[in-house]
């Protein structure tokens, strides 16, 4: 490996647990957390769950960010998630670090 990929790819590994903290603060200050554990059903599903059920579909992120914006109903049983105040980019990073669980 050249010298200058291994120092990007030691900058890309120190930044990403910093990123997927960044996400599980960002999903706590936007009160997911209230409705949705990571492991476990509360309100809504588990993240991982979520991710499961999301990871393999081709536009299944899109999906995710649409959800959060918008709200959904019926997915996943008879309580409607309601739309949250977040921006398109704040649910990208949400639908992002939900499919990375």
């Amino acid at each position: 490996m050249h010298a200058s990929n291994a120092i990007a790819a030691a900058l890309i590994a120190a930044f990403l647990p910093a990123a997927a903290h960044a996400s599980a603060e960002l999903a706590s200050s936007k009160a997911c957390l209230a409705c949705h554990g990571v492991d476990k059903k509360l309100v809504g599903p588990a993240f991982k769950d979520v991710a499961a059920k999301y990871r393999g579909s081709k536009d299944g992120q899109a999906q995710m960010v649409q959800s959060i914006l918008q709200g959904s109903s019926g997915k996943w049983g008879p309580i409607p998630m309601p739309a949250n105040r977040v921006s398109e980019a704040e649910a990208g990073t949400l639908a992002k670090w939900v499919l990375s669980l």
